[in-house]
């Protein structure tokens, strides 16, 4: 056995067992499993960063199995080859992300309507965020409202159009051009 770590499988991984306290298996390149007292597996990357040791998560198995376990550790280490922290990349991504989620149609139409609610007879403020949820938000609620195209919200007034809904199309219609405007 030595130094050299044993060749891990999803069979062996499957095996490992809990015990008392957190345990290591190494595959290869400084990735390995830490297996903890209540069972759960987590893939692990031991790196280098600036002369400081680190580690990053690479996910749980079995969400995440060995071979793609091994394609995160790949990623991680061609960042590192650039001169990047792959823990710093992590964070800056999902921070992207965040303020992409923030500046979603979703999140613009929850703030609008927060706003424009108040002004409304509760039935119809219902309304209107019913129309939102069901007509606007599967289509276009994830998008950044500064990238949504015209023919994207044409298509999501169509599809309520195609239910022979005419004058709900209309209205649904009206509320997004009344989103985009409080975006803008």
């Amino acid at each position: 056995c030595g130094s050299y770590p044993l060749p891990l499988s999803d069979r062996a991984i499957r095996n490992f067992k809990p015990q008392d306290r957190p345990y290591k298996k190494g595959y290869s390149g400084g990735l390995f499993m830490l297996v903890t007292p209540t069972g759960a597996r987590w893939w692990r990357l031991k790196y280098r960063f600036g002369g400081k040791s680190k580690l990053l998560s690479l996910g749980t198995y079995p969400e995440v199995l060995l071979a793609e376990a091994r394609e995160r550790r790949d990623d991680a280490r061609k960042l590192l080859a650039q001169g990047v922290d792959p823990s710093a990349q992590r964070k800056a991504d999902k921070r992207v992300a965040a303020l992409r989620d923030a500046q979603s149609f979703k999140a613009v139409a929850s703030e609008w309507y927060a706003k424009h609610s108040r002004v409304l007879a509760e039935r119809s403020a219902f309304k209107t965020w019913r129309r939102l949820e069901a007509d606007l938000f599967p289509d276009l609620g994830h998008l950044p409202i500064g990238e949504i195209e015209p023919p994207a919200l044409l298509a999501a007034v169509r599809k309520v159009e195609a239910r022979g809904a005419h004058d709900m199309a209309r209205r649904v219609l009206s509320v997004a051009g009344q989103v985009f405007r409080y975006g803008v």
